[in-house]
């Protein structure tokens, strides 16, 4: 037995929507894309191409760990940050699109003010220092507490063929040096969060997920032992919750500002000393 793309599709979609919603279509599209090994974006010209029983048992596999509440990202073990191929497990948080933000920035500040070194803490999947390393040419160290995430990270560095010097710290523990821009997407989610956890989200690390009883435990610490890591005029981005921006920036004695996201959401808080 054999159906077309455009059907699969059609029946994958409808099987996602309790757990998709309005993503269904395109979650479909990724999945049959991938099963079928054709990019996403060019889906349409294999519309009336036929899936094979085989394909189809797969595209079945998948959708039974979808409907599971499993994160599309760690079903397909790949997804897109910056552009850019990143595997994706258990091993850290899924890379975001919000966390672009915290990306995109580093980089302009390295192309605009000829900065060049880089520290990325908590860099889980290693998708924002991979990212700055790339796009930017900086010299990138990438740090994070778990030794898992940092194997995830190394793998995603040789993936994009970039070469970052990655450190197991608690933070700036087993850091030296100074660096002209230090990076952090912390783990920021307060407990009551972590008690609310959509089913996808319970899927990734709680390491990089809990930030304390409000949130801001690593960014407290990061307050207060960030100063003699950065250069002068070096500068300090992290990445917020949307409703954490107030309540981070009162613990710099520093010039801060604050950059949203797509969605309008403040994401990035830019600490100037």
């Amino acid at each position: 037995m054999t159906i077309s793309v455009s059907e699969m599709v059609r029946l994958a979609k409808i099987r996602l929507e309790p757990v998709a919603g309005e993503e269904a279509a395109q979650q479909a599209k990724l999945i049959v894309a991938a099963v079928i090994g054709a990019e996403p974006a060019a889906l349409m010209v294999h519309t009336w191409a036929q899936v094979t029983e085989e394909q189809i048992s797969m595209i079945g596999d998948i959708l039974d760990q979808r409907l599971s509440g499993e994160p599309l990202q760690y079903i397909l073990g790949e997804w897109s940050f910056m552009g850019l191929p990143f595997y994706v497990d258990e091993r850290a948080l899924i890379p975001r699109q919000d966390t672009e933000l915290l990306a995109e920035t580093a980089i302009k500040l390295i192309d605009e003010h000829n900065k060049k070194t880089c520290l990325d803490l908590c860099t889980g999947s290693g998708c924002v220092a991979v990212s700055i390393s790339k796009i930017a040419k900086a010299h990138v160290t990438a740090s994070d507490i778990s030794s898992e995430a940092l194997s995830l990270a190394q793998e995603n560095a040789e993936l994009n063929e970039v070469d970052i010097s990655f450190i197991e710290s608690d933070l700036f523990e087993q850091i030296d040096g100074k660096f002209d821009i230090i990076t952090c997407n912390p783990p920021y989610l307060t407990k009551e969060d972590m008690q609310n956890l959509q089913k996808e989200v319970s899927f990734e690390p709680e390491i990089a997920l809990f930030g304390g009883e409000d949130g801001l435990d690593i960014y407290r610490r990061i307050a207060n032992e960030y100063k003699p890591y950065l250069n002068p005029e070096g500068i300090l981005l992290l990445e917020i919750g949307s409703t954490q921006a107030e309540s981070v920036a009162s613990l710099f004695d520093a010039k801060s500002s604050v950059l949203s996201d797509l969605g309008g959401n403040p994401r990035v808080l830019v600490i100037e000393p």
